[in-house]
């Protein structure tokens, strides 16, 4: 287990995050477990499993640790990277695709334009809340650099609970005639605000399983791998959106270790030209700078996930 953790001033609170890593035939496979509360981090449970698995069989025996969906995916994702590793091919080898240069935005709470002002080109991923004037939300969509507006309605006793707002919504709706509007909270207010933009909702928080995704049966929708825990999980419901047309984006939850670049490449394979909230680490600490990768990310294939 490796520990991991930076302190976010600009949102005042301390990211902690667990590497996972695993050993076999002279090799190491890494996963991460992006658990947010901090305090889950101190005492790691460390599953002891010796032998010779297929991956499935390690996933299966797995099962009886009972461990959250952000634990189990740090060590799926350490499991699929270990055989991976093991074999002496990345994942798209092992699938037949090709790596393709990633589109992303970048998830910000903060003010756009110092970053527009350095990035002319750079897209966001922004969380609107009531707050927001309509005036305020004009000046933002004039920059035509929205590409996803998170409305946080599934988020319950979080710090980024953002409780229904039909006014909010209908702004929404009719300032960003083109951004994806993910996570709404659905009431009949709600419903009536969205309305004509059922076709630009999507899904992130709600959505574990290929089940969740059909009850929702959305247009869009955020695959965040380490939500779904399994291996088999991820790729089910990436499937499921293929074989349905559900167009599929990328999301993050401050990596701070490997898991950033599996997110990443695991986009590039399957839904590069889409608005994915994986941008480079470095943009997630410390205010807009020089230098740092923009979109298209050309991201780095290696042996492993």
């Amino acid at each position: 287990m490796q520990r991991r953790e930076t302190t976010v001033s600009t949102e005042n609170f301390t990211r902690v995050t667990t590497t996972v890593v695993l050993h076999g035939g002279g090799e190491i496979g890494e996963g991460e477990d992006v658990t947010y509360q901090a305090e889950a981090h101190d005492d790691f449970p460390e599953p002891r499993e010796r032998g010779r698995y297929t991956l499935d069989e390690l996933s299966q025996r797995l099962d009886a640790y009972r461990l959250e969906d952000y634990r189990r995916w740090a060590f799926e994702s350490a499991a699929l990277d270990l055989a991976l590793r093991q074999n002496d091919v990345s994942l798209g080898q092992a699938l037949g695709l090709e790596y393709k240069p990633v589109r992303f935005v970048f998830s910000t709470r903060l003010e756009i334009r110092p970053w527009l002002a350095l990035y002319p080109q750079l897209e966001f991923k922004l969380d609107p809340t009531s707050e927001w004037s309509d005036d305020h939300m004009r000046e933002i969509a004039a920059t035509g650099a929205v590409g996803v507006l998170d409305l946080k309605g599934q988020y319950h006793g979080t710090v980024v609970d953002q409780p229904p707002d039909p006014r909010l919504y209908r702004s929404v709706v009719e300032l960003f005639p083109e951004a994806i509007i993910e996570d709404p909270a659905l009431t009949a207010e709600t419903q009536a605000a969205l309305s004509g933009a059922e076709e630009r909702i999507s899904w992130d928080a709600p959505i574990h399983s290929t089940g969740d995704i059909a009850e929702r049966d959305p247009r869009y929708c955020n695959i965040k791998p380490s939500r779904f825990g399994t291996v088999r999980r991820l790729f089910d419901a990436i499937d499921h959106c293929r074989a349905r047309g559900i167009a599929m984006y990328g999301g993050g939850q401050f990596e701070l270790g490997p898991g950033r670049a599996h997110i990443q490449r695991l986009a590039s394979l399957f839904y590069a030209d889409a608005p994915n909230d994986v941008a480079p680490g470095d943009y997630n600490v410390g205010e807009p700078r020089p230098a740092l990768p923009q979109s298209p990310l050309d991201v780095a294939i290696v042996r492993g996930l």
